[in-house]
């Protein structure tokens, strides 16, 4: 079996935020980042080289692989900010239509500007993904 691509680091997540040359994505990482701390109450972590993960959860699929994802997450990506929301959309159909300008993959927010998504409402939507996976995984 394959070893995971993105795993936790030792890396300094600051050091990597400060990386960030685009100061509007850069204000947009940290804003989402006091957002995450607030609703995980952990401290975040660097998976790989460029996710900024929150907590840990350990995934099987029925074909037998497993590994270790964060709970949540974003990456300051160059077309946009993605927010990793693990447990999907699908759920949370009245917080999608409230969230303002956005699009998604099967567990990815992509958001160009914070300044177009309602914070209270992303809030929520992090806060609601996070509790659904400790209730899932432990």
């Amino acid at each position: 079996m394959t070893a995971v691509k993105t795993a936790r680091t030792t890396a300094s997540v600051n050091r990597f935020l400060k990386t960030i040359t685009d100061e509007r994505r850069r204000a947009d990482c940290l804003a989402v980042l006091r957002i995450m701390k607030r609703v995980t109450r952990t401290d975040p972590a660097m998976w790989g080289t460029s996710i900024v993960g929150f907590g840990s959860y350990r995934y099987r699929y029925a074909s037998g692989r497993e590994g270790d994802w964060p709970i949540t997450g974003f990456s300051p990506r160059k077309q946009a900010l993605t927010v990793y929301v693990m447990t999907g959309f699908k759920r949370y159909p009245q917080l999608m239509e409230k969230l303002g300008k956005h699009s998604t993959g099967s567990s990815c927010l992509y958001i160009k500007h914070l300044e177009d998504v309602d914070l209270v409402v992303l809030e929520d939507l992090i806060r609601e993904s996070v509790h659904h996976l400790k209730e899932t995984y432990g």
